[in-house]
């Protein structure tokens, strides 16, 4: 983003973020993770950045959330952050672990300040709330949000679905539901975007707002493209980062904001945003 105001996705409370926390330390593990890491745990690899597991750059992230992270037909986790991460830890020399687990969580900065993970790729944008418990890597995605809606609704802004009376959908922690929440909605409240879009389908939302790049996904499959469509983009001017506890290992935040550069620089960057948007940087929307 040109950042929004300084926002895949919300605005963590402090009693959240404590309680979270303190949750994921006193468990030291994540049943919906790939891999377990304990709260105190730390060792520097060869490159000399501390992290959480030897060997490993351990990512939280919330699947799914496609095209940023989700799983193929084989289970594995992929996607563009996905993709991005496994740049920093090829400079690193070790290998990505992913851990799944709540947004609301990563957002919070609990995850990273638990030592759950070493960062965050869960298509998060940079907010100055968020910036309070987290450190930011340089923005890597600039993001937006849109629309999506039954078809023949005659809906073409959120003002027509003010005042159309159309109910208006949302995923929960999230910079969407922030922006129409600042435009006067209050709006039903989806725990992630795969409830979100069924929320829709189902007829219980008449238009739900969600991240463009998502959006966009959804519309490329055949099912959903027959009977819903994007009606609008909302110009939100968001960026997402690459989320590290609060005081973060310098040499790591150093390392990873020079693995996005470099990336932008050599065109690797400009390879994987078309292999997953199948536009070049700058041309979503």
């Amino acid at each position: 983003m040109a950042l929004w105001p300084l926002k895949r996705r919300g605005v963590a409370a402090s009693a959240l973020a404590l309680t979270a926390a303190l949750t994921l330390a006193a468990c030291g593990s994540d049943s919906g993770g790939s891999g377990t890491t304990s709260a105190t745990a730390s060792a520097a690899d060869d490159s000399g950045a501390k992290l959480v597991k030897p060997g490993k750059l351990t990512t939280c992230t919330n699947v799914p959330y496609e095209p940023f992270q989700f799983n193929d037909d084989s289970g594995k986790v992929v996607g563009f952050d996905v993709d991005i991460v496994d740049l920093v830890a090829e400079k690193l020399g070790v290998e990505q672990e992913i851990v799944d687990i709540d947004f609301a969580v990563i957002k919070s900065g609990a995850a990273m300040a638990t030592n759950k993970c070493d960062l965050a790729a869960a298509g998060m944008t940079i907010t100055e709330e968020r910036q309070k418990n987290i450190t930011f890597s340089d923005p890597y995605f600039d993001a937006t949000q849109a629309l999506l809606a039954k078809k023949g609704t005659g809906a073409k802004s959120l003002d027509d679905v003010k005042s159309m009376g159309l109910k208006l959908g949302a995923q929960a922690s999230t910079t969407g539901l922030d922006y129409v929440k600042s435009q006067g909605f209050d709006p039903t409240e989806y725990a992630d975007s795969p409830k979100e879009l069924l929320a829709l389908q189902a007829g219980q939302a008449d238009v739900i707002v969600q991240d463009l790049p998502v959006v966009l996904t959804w519309l490329k499959k055949p099912e959903i493209a027959e009977k819903f469509e994007m009606i609008a983009s909302l110009d939100t001017g968001e960026q997402y980062g690459l989320g590290m506890k609060k005081d973060a290992d310098p040499v790591l935040v150093k390392t990873v904001n020079e693995v996005l550069a470099a990336a932008k620089e050599d065109g690797r960057y400009e390879e994987i945003f078309m292999k997953w948007f199948g536009k070049k940087p700058g041309e979503l929307g």
